[in-house]
């Protein structure tokens, strides 16, 4: 059985970075990562039951852009990087907790404890420190 799971692991693994390969190689052609069933070929369809059922989740694989803002960094982070796809699509894969942390405008001798999940947590559920900055000397202006 162990072997069994194992295979099928490495299959979805591998179709994955497929997946991750084309969506950042559409977004550098296109700037902007592919809608879901529309602008996939077929054979990198994902084995969801919502993918071509609806169009709800057009959006599940999206890869950050050099020249865009990036997108909101959430503690989905940690489930899957499917909406976190480097834009190099040499590298095919999702962000490191550390590159997410810079988007979040952590400092790089930042500390993240734990596992790679919670660490992803971590960041994901974050205020921004740079906003905490921001707002902080606006509420401190408005008391003073």
């Amino acid at each position: 059985m162990d072997g069994i799971l194992q295979h099928e692991t490495r299959a979805h693994m591998a179709s994955d970075l497929l997946r991750y390969a084309y969506v950042s190689a559409f977004a550098a052609a296109h700037d902007r990562s592919p809608r879901g069933a529309l602008e996939f070929p077929e054979r990198l369809y994902p084995n969801h039951k919502n993918w071509s059922a609806s169009n709800h989740f057009i959006d599940r694989f999206k890869a950050q852009r050099w020249n865009a803002p990036s997108s909101t960094i959430t503690s989905h982070l940690a489930k899957d990087g499917h909406y976190f796809i480097h834009p190099d699509p040499s590298q095919m894969r999702s962000l490191t907790v550390r590159e997410a942390a810079r988007l979040q405008t952590f400092p790089d001798n930042f500390f993240f404890e734990g596992p790679g999940g919670a660490q992803r947590r971590q960041v994901g559920n974050a205020v921004p420190p740079w906003l905490g900055h921001q707002i902080a000397g606006i509420v401190h202006r408005l008391l003073n």
